[in-house]
């Protein structure tokens, strides 16, 4: 079995890991490559019971003993997450409390804070913890359009959203979600730096995810590998068609991307960007069309392609050190994904 390439790690092989949200699509990539690379896991879920698969999967790829699930059913509640941080060596924090693109940033990004503020402070009192890696958004930092060119800095913000999602405009777009994504981690970023924590603490931020689902007989085709279904199926190309060509990375990469972070010496203080590639829905369907020339993949649109300068380097300088590779290109991830469905 293939495993992640680790070297005198922070978190020293054998001790555990958190990964809030555990039964998602990333954050079960990254349970399964935890644990590849000798890790324990605990892992976090609103009902263990229906979660029981993926203690069942992993423990058929890894052994017996290695996953823990804890329910934390509402993590907005006060002491949500004391029982979880108890006796772990690192945090990976994936889950958030709310995805969707309600209009009322504000009172989204109150509930938001209370729990992530309140793990925050949960880690502080584990006195074995060594790192911390956050999931943000590539909505925190810019807002994709095809038709400009743009130069992102590590530590550049997607103003242009706050702007809009706060104005009066009666069309917004997209822009509650990216701005409640944008002032999540910058006010999180705030608390670090008035706090200066022991652990070492990071941020990653991913755009689209494409790839392997770790187990879709239960965890279904989630989140944007669900668009890849769509394509193929010439389902909601409407929606698809609103979606602007921009970056994308693979599952396994952004899994091994948290590892990076967690366990790479010196690693304290970044943005990471987990940009691998560019993509359109366009690209997606001839890639499709190509791997299964028997079907009819429905055309999409073309709309251009990014020219967004990113500062991914470091990010696929710290994937090398654990995958010796770099990232993995849109036609394996597509590849990858489709195998999920078909």
């Amino acid at each position: 079995m293939w495993r992640p390439n680790i070297s005198n790690p922070t978190i020293p092989l054998g001790s555990t890991v958190l990964v809030t949200g555990a039964n998602g699509l990333i954050a079960a990539t990254l349970v399964d490559q935890l644990l590849s690379a000798g890790y324990y896991v605990r892992g976090t879920v609103r009902n263990a019971a229906k979660c029981s698969w993926l203690v069942s999967a992993l423990e058929n790829r890894h052994g017996p003993g290695r996953l823990e699930l804890i329910e934390v059913p509402d993590i907005c509640k006060s002491g949500a997450w004391d029982a979880a941080v108890r006796g772990i060596s690192g945090i990976a924090h994936v889950i958030g409390a709310v995805t969707n693109n309600d209009p009322d940033v504000e009172k989204h990004l109150q509930t938001e804070m209370v729990a992530h503020i309140s793990l925050l402070e949960a880690a502080q009192t584990e006195s074995k913890l060594k790192s911390f890696v956050l999931t943000s958004s590539a909505f925190a930092a810019w807002t994709p359009d095809a038709s400009r060119k743009a130069k992102l800095g590590q530590w550049d913000w997607n103003q242009r959203a706050i702007d809009l999602a706060r104005s009066d405009a009666a069309e917004k777009g997209l822009a509650p979600l990216m701005a409640l994504k944008t002032l999540i981690e910058q006010r999180i970023w705030d608390w670090v730096r008035s706090r200066n924590p022991r652990f070492t603490f990071n941020s990653i931020l991913l755009d689209t995810v494409i790839g392997r689902c770790l187990h879709t007989k239960d965890i279904g085709i989630p989140s944007t590998n669900g668009m890849v279904q769509w394509v193929y199926e010439g389902v909601n190309l409407d929606l698809i068609a609103l979606m602007q060509p921009q970056w994308f990375i693979n599952t396994r990469d952004a899994a091994l991307l948290f590892i990076a972070a967690l366990t790479t010496p010196g690693v304290d203080g970044e943005r990471l960007f987990g940009f691998g590639a560019r993509y359109s829905w366009s690209k997606v369907a001839e890639i499709l069309q190509q791997l299964y020339p028997e079907k009819n993949v429905s055309t999409v649109a073309e709309n251009g392609w990014d020219q967004t300068e990113v500062p991914n380097k470091r990010s696929e300088e710290l994937l090398r050190l654990v995958k010796l590779a770099g990232w993995t290109n849109l036609e394996e991830s597509v590849k990858e994904a489709s195998e999920c469905f078909i």
